[in-house]
């Protein structure tokens, strides 16, 4: 297993072994030491599975209180993944990091709690798993805009297609302070 960090503390990019021959393959999606090795040493405690087709994104959400930390990773088709650090006093507050994930290239990418997410499909669908280290909590769920300006995210696509949750989200900065989580050095 390879792991690079990103420009952002914590946010990991992970490249598991795969063991492939004309069958197919084979690849360890998590095994708690390994990755607590990696440095990622919070307990996932629900596992979730969307389907989506191509054009849609989704995000950019956070929870807070009761945060999430999610290991994501693609198992059919291919996503422009991303994570923003919303974390108030963060010296990468604001800033985002991307990665493509598929299923050709078996990366995961682990946003920690204190960090938005979102994605957009660019194939013609995807299946998309994430581990998550907190329960989902519908009262602490939140997006931001995923056009916000200031977090200047490039995504390969223009006009997607969006939940009306995300369509009416706010821009970073017009989120309450006290919706958004603390930076702790």
């Amino acid at each position: 297993m390879k792991v690079t960090n990103s420009k952002l503390p914590g946010v990991l990019i992970i490249e598991p072994q795969v063991f492939g021959d004309q069958r197919g393959y084979f690849m360890e999606s998590w095994s708690q030491q390994r990755y607590r090795d990696a440095g990622i040493t919070e307990d996932f405690v629900q596992s979730n599975v969307s389907k989506s087709q191509q054009g849609v994104l989704r995000g950019l959400h956070f929870q807070n209180p009761n945060p999430q930390g999610k290991l994501v990773y693609v198992t059919q088709g291919e996503v422009y993944d991303v994570a923003v650090d919303i974390r108030l006093g963060s010296p990468t507050f604001g800033q985002y990091e991307s990665i493509i994930l598929s299923e050709e290239n078996h990366k995961q990418f682990y946003v920690p709690e204190g960090f938005a997410h979102g994605f957009c499909v660019l194939s013609e669908s995807v299946t998309f798993a994430y581990l998550c280290t907190n329960y989902y909590d519908a009262a602490a769920d939140h997006s931001i805009l995923w056009s916000d300006e200031d977090i200047s995210i490039d995504w390969p696509i223009r006009s997607p297609k969006l939940s009306e949750k995300d369509a009416k989200a706010l821009k970073l900065n017009d989120i309450c302070v006290d919706e958004l989580p603390r930076f702790k050095p």
